[in-house]
């Protein structure tokens, strides 16, 4: 990607002097740029450079995923194009043109919801005690359902859909039928759980500090700050991951180059999650 990315500038904007050419992990590679000329020669130049070593770019497994353009011109790997796509997953996240997280969310309940129907005679056994059954289901319902939580910029409604399906797991596991009432507070009580929100929030505080205490040139640090550009569409204005990094700001009661000051130091930060989102007991 060094070879391909290297004297030319057909990425997007990413600091005051440099641009966002890629983003890998593996062979797996997403290659970004503003225009189809762009990405077109970035696609060809990679390709070269693949062949040349012996590798191979497997174009039905290549898709192309256009954001903001009116330009509907078929990227080509030599004389095949490229699928167009509205969603493709990355990395185990969904990512699609509208850059939320409402499908993403949608598709972790459905893959939780499986795990959690598999272990179905797990739970009806007697064999097993309570605290082993919820300990399956924080590391292995849960963790499904909340993998990559700490980006989402997740709506009420998301978050509610999610209690729901938690709360439908933990009624579950305490054999508790739909008929019979139990509220919210006495079902997260008897199984040592907090709300969701909740959760989430934590996760997304604790990763933020991580990220705060990365090097300088980190992407994952950069783009807390990062300040994307160009025109959005009429209405309300969509949330998005730094609307909802202000809003936990500003809910914290401190400013965010305070917050990156206290990061820095770790039982500082873990004391002020702690405060923010107490643990479970």
């Amino acid at each position: 990607m060094r070879e391909t990315t290297k004297g030319v500038k057909n990425g997007v904007q990413w600091t005051l002097w440099t641009q966002l050419e890629d983003l890998d992990f593996a062979d797996d590679l997403a290659l970004l740029s503003h225009s189809h000329t762009q990405m077109q020669a970035k696609t060809t130049t990679l390709n070269k450079l693949s062949e040349s070593i012996g590798l191979r770019i497997h174009p039905a497994k290549s898709k192309v995923l256009r954001v903001g353009t009116q330009t509907s011109e078929a990227v080509m790997i030599g004389d095949q194009p490229l699928e167009d796509v509205d969603a493709f997953c990355y990395l185990g996240s969904n990512i699609d043109q509208e850059g939320g997280t409402s499908k993403e969310i949608k598709a972790r309940i459905g893959k939780a919801q499986a795990t959690c129907t598999t272990l179905g005679r797990f739970w009806k056994t007697r064999d097993n005690s309570l605290k082993t059954k919820l300990r399956i289901v924080n590391s292995n319902v849960k963790s499904v359902l909340l993998y990559g939580c700490e980006a989402w910029n997740a709506s009420t409604m998301c978050i509610k859909r999610i209690q729901v399906f938690i709360n439908r797991c933990l009624r579950r596991v305490l054999r508790i039928k739909w008929m019979d009432k139990i509220s919210n507070e006495s079902l997260w009580e008897r199984t040592r759980q907090i709300p969701a929100g909740d959760k989430i929030g934590r996760r997304r505080w604790i990763w933020i500090g991580h990220t705060l205490r990365k090097p300088c040139g980190s992407i994952t640090k950069n783009v807390l700050d990062w300040n994307p550009q160009g025109k959005r569409s009429g209405g309300r204005p969509r949330g998005t991951k730094r609307r909802v990094r202000d809003n936990d700001v500003k809910d914290s009661g401190h400013t965010w180059n305070h917050v990156k000051r206290m990061a820095q130091d770790r039982e500082r930060w873990r004391g002020f999650v702690d405060g923010l989102y107490p643990a479970p007991g």
